[in-house]
């Protein structure tokens, strides 16, 4: 079926676009960092025991359970905006979002209703996950097709700054809460807000994403290709999507290492205050918020791998001395500092890699491809970094083993940009053209 004349106007450009665009993966984050926030306290409704560590293990393995549905969301959902637009896949997925926040918000704890307490709270975090797998993808394709030429990395980077107004939104409430509440009141109930506030603004969200229009791109194409030719496009490129994920793993285990595991590790790791924890989350987020666009607009002038390259080099030789400096004199200030300096390579890294990831991707499969590699690295790696840490601490005994773990993801990224640059070069020959500028 032919779009509507109004569905077929180019979208209109500039921060009214990026707004409407960006205001649902606002939620999708915002939701996410929530339950990261407050892991303990939903440790202590939904799976109370006898040993604190098991609770808080089973809390952010739920939290990590969310995002194995990612790749089953970035393949049903991606084929759904990849055919009928962008559009609507993405007043979709915010309604799906809208859905799993507020039965978090609403089911009671285990004291009420006993073992299907954790199921509904999993079922939550299963629909949430479900439908970021193609969140963030749909919004960085939807940013990169209406971006005005040579500005497509500045654009793009406000689908990762909307997730930074996410983390400073959800670490004020945060903080509100903390002078507000009691530490009791916090865990006993408050913790709820965050949900029900997430909830409240959803009709206001509907209202801004439904005055979105089509891409020009995606209106113009004369095929929009079914489910069957998406797979098997996808499949085709299988190695792209692949090394796409490398990619993102490095960015996706800095992000939820720096924000969602930051108010855990500084509560129990470091012994700060929750008011600490929340303030150094909160100064993540202005951080990461002034460098992904200043990145972003960076790597429009000199190229994305260069880039690429160079901050997955610096997280290698600096993650692990970063903090094992920090846990060998824990304080307020080094954590503070060493968050900071976290920020800055991962908003550096993320502002091309975000961009660079929406460009390599073929035209009719982007959406899918972009959100399939987004969504593994994230369900594998990237969302369960607070279990992982958490484990790597308790097993070892060092503090500092969150450092090797962010290492790791940084060994992947290098890997995946430079194994990339050969796979586009491949798909040039076999198509006799190119997806991006490598």
């Amino acid at each position: 079926m032919n779009p509507t004349p109004a569905m077929s106007r180019p979208p209109k450009s500039g921060a009214k676009t990026i707004f409407s665009v960006t205001s649902g993966n606002f939620l999708e984050m915002y939701d996410f960092m929530v339950f990261g926030y407050y892991a303990t306290a939903i440790a202590k409704t939904f799976f109370p025991g006898d040993d604190p560590f098991a609770s808080l293990m089973l809390t952010l393995m739920t939290f990590g359970a969310g995002f194995l549905m990612r790749p089953l969301g970035a393949i049903i959902l991606g084929a759904y905006i990849d055919q009928h637009g962008r559009r609507k896949g993405l007043l979709l997925t915010l309604g799906l979002m809208a859905v799993g926040t507020l039965t978090i918000a609403c089911v009671p704890g285990y004291s009420t209703l006993g073992a299907a307490a954790p199921i509904l709270i999993l079922l939550g975090r299963l629909l949430q996950g479900f439908s970021a797998g193609v969140e963030l993808g749909g919004v960085s394709v939807y940013l990169s097709e209406v971006a005005p030429k040579g500005r497509k990395g500045f654009y793009v980077s406000w689908q990762s700054g909307s997730q930074q107004v996410a983390v400073i939104f959800a670490a004020l409430l945060g903080l509100l809460l903390n002078h507000l509440l009691d530490k009791g009141e916090v865990t006993e109930w408050g913790w709820r807000i965050p949900f029900v506030v997430g909830c409240m603004i959803v009709p206001f969200l509907f209202w801004i994403r439904r005055m979105l229009e089509e891409t020009e791109a995606f209106s113009q194409r004369k095929h929009h290709p079914k489910m069957s030719e998406i797979m098997r496009s996808v499949a085709s490129n299988w190695a792209l999507v692949l090394a796409g994920m490398l990619m993102v793993v490095t960015t996706t285990v800095m992000f939820y290492m720096i924000t969602a595991f930051t108010p855990t590790f500084g509560k129990t790791v470091l012994m700060m205050s929750d008011k600490q924890s929340f303030l150094v989350t909160l100064c993540i987020g202005v951080s990461n918020l002034f460098w992904l666009p200043v990145m972003g607009a960076l790597s429009d002038r000199v190229g994305r791998r260069p880039l690429l390259i160079l901050f997955s080099l610096l997280m290698i030789v600096t993650a692990w001395p970063v903090l094992h400096w920090l846990v060998g004199s824990p304080s307020f200030a080094h954590l503070l500092e060493a968050e900071l300096w976290l920020s800055f390579l991962y908003a550096s890294y993320n502002g091309a890699m975000v961009v660079y990831l929406a460009e390599v991707m073929p035209a009719e499969v982007r959406a899918t491809g972009f959100s399939m590699a987004y969504s593994l690295a994230t369900a594998l790696f990237g969302g369960f970094t607070p279990a992982i840490s958490s484990y790597l601490i308790h097993a070892t005994g060092d503090k500092a083993m969150p450092g090797v773990w962010l290492t790791v993801a940084a060994l992947c990224g290098l890997a995946g940009t430079l194994i990339i640059k050969r796979l586009l070069r491949q798909y040039q020959t076999r198509h006799n053209a190119v997806p991006a500028t490598v």
